[in-house]
């Protein structure tokens, strides 16, 4: 995985650099102290995650993020600040941030949440990787199961961070998630419906138990989030398993800033907690 870094505080590049590739990481391919040098380097670099400062001269770091995915949509950022206020963390994840760090840095919460970004990315890339294949319709037929159900413990560990485990609909999502892994099957072209009423002579009802524990998830993770967005639990699904706009919108709801909830695409849903758990 490939880093690029960007603090006008040299200090700071020397400590995350050494921190990403010491702890093997990634490596630092690029690093600038001016926000303006940066984007015309970036340009030209191979570059996945970018580790950028919020105050700088000249350039802020939401500015520089807004430049910075026009050059390259794909770049994941990573923001660094003292600053405390939850006002501006949330301008920062709405103007796309995948996650936070606080200063004075912190190794062990710089390696705790690089090595996040970094998997979530892979996670990301995985996933399209096989929707890709689903779509040219590969493995569609294949059958063949893993001898044990080595997912399991995992996925009731996942359920059971995310606060539902003890919903009624956490069964109906196990069951979904053991078809899918054992049958190999591409649900992208498939309702929940269709899926559901696989198991019961009543899938809307088990349609409704899975939206409900999927929503329920959602809303833990946001109130974790209005919380402490460093919470590791928040880090690890707000983006793996649930897309992070429909989780801000629904900490903007809890706040009272908005008036609609998030949104849980549950085929989405289903799809990575597939791919998180065999992972």
């Amino acid at each position: 995985m490939k880093f690029y870094l960007v603090d006008d505080d040299k200090n700071i590049r020397k400590i995350l650099k050494l921190i990403i590739e010491e702890r093997n990481i990634g490596e630092v391919v690029g690093s600038y102290g001016n926000p303006e040098d940066a984007i015309e380097d970036l340009s030209v670099s191979n570059v996945d995650i970018v580790v950028v400062d919020l105050l700088m001269p000249n350039m802020d770091g939401i500015a520089f993020i807004k430049k910075a995915a026009e050059i390259n949509p794909s770049l994941v950022f990573v923001m660094l600040s003292q600053v405390s206020s939850k006002d501006m963390i949330s301008e920062a994840y709405e103007n796309g941030i995948e996650f936070y760090i606080q200063k004075p840095i912190n190794s062990i919460e710089v390696e705790s949440v690089l090595k996040k970004v970094k998997d979530s990315l892979n996670l990301k890339r995985t996933v399209a990787t096989v929707q890709n294949l689903f779509n040219n319709n590969l493995g569609n037929n294949n059958t063949c199961a893993p001898s044990e159900k080595v997912w399991l413990p995992k996925l009731k560990t996942v359920l059971q961070k995310l606060g539902i485990i003890g919903e009624i609909g956490s069964k109906d999502i196990i069951t979904l998630i053991e078809y899918i892994i054992e049958k190999n099957r591409n649900i992208e072209n498939v309702t929940l419906n269709e899926l559901c009423s696989k198991f019961t002579d009543n899938p809307k009802s088990m349609e409704q138990r899975i939206r409900r524990a999927a929503n329920t998830g959602m809303i833990n993770l946001a109130n974790l989030g209005i919380e402490d967005y460093s919470n590791d639990i928040f880090l690890e699904f707000a983006t793996n398993l649930y897309n992070f706009e429909q989780v801000r919108r629904e900490m903007d709801y809890i706040r009272g800033k908005s008036t609609k909830h998030g949104n849980v695409k549950i085929r989405n849903f289903l799809n990575s907690l597939v791919l998180y758990v065999q992972n």
